[in-house]
């Protein structure tokens, strides 16, 4: 998460809190030739299209006023979604001895994918099934929701 991503995060937490939503995670990316701020939400009933309008509502004039993005930019509420994107580590946290998808910048015993159960996690590695993976070497991780199992 990159410091303008943790500022605008701080920013609206409490607003989308105040509303029965969680912050899930906070993208800011250039999509072609666009910005885009990208703010994932969720909670136990699940989201909706008029949840994500409520919220994108609620936030707009506050990131107007405060104006830490100063080129144009679309903003967008969004559901985390069934398979979520790792990136902080509350969400490795949250999905020890889930399975996970992992994939590496260099690879390991030739793979640059690991899937498996997420055994362990620390601030440098983390151990899928058996296997050590190196933080740095992650070049994006996320849940696989399980459709046999439910």
């Amino acid at each position: 998460m990159t410091a303008l991503e943790k500022k605008i995060e701080d920013l609206v937490r409490h607003i989308i809190e105040g509303l029965g939503y969680n912050v899930y995670d906070v993208i800011y990316q250039k999509q072609g030739k666009e910005n885009h701020l990208i703010i994932f939400i969720d909670n136990e009933k699940g989201i909706s299209l008029n949840d994500c309008e409520l919220v994108n509502n609620s936030i707009t004039d506050i990131l107007d006023e405060k104006n830490y993005i100063k080129e144009q930019y679309y903003l967008e509420i969004s559901s985390s979604g069934i398979e979520r994107t790792l990136r902080k580590e509350e969400h490795y946290i949250a999905n020890i001895n889930k399975k996970v998808q992992v994939n590496l910048y260099k690879p390991i015993e030739g793979k640059k994918e690991v899937i498996g159960k997420l055994k362990e996690y620390n601030e440098k590695y983390l151990i899928i099934d058996e296997i050590k993976i190196d933080r740095e070497n992650i070049s994006l991780a996320k849940t696989i929701y399980d459709w046999e199992e439910k």
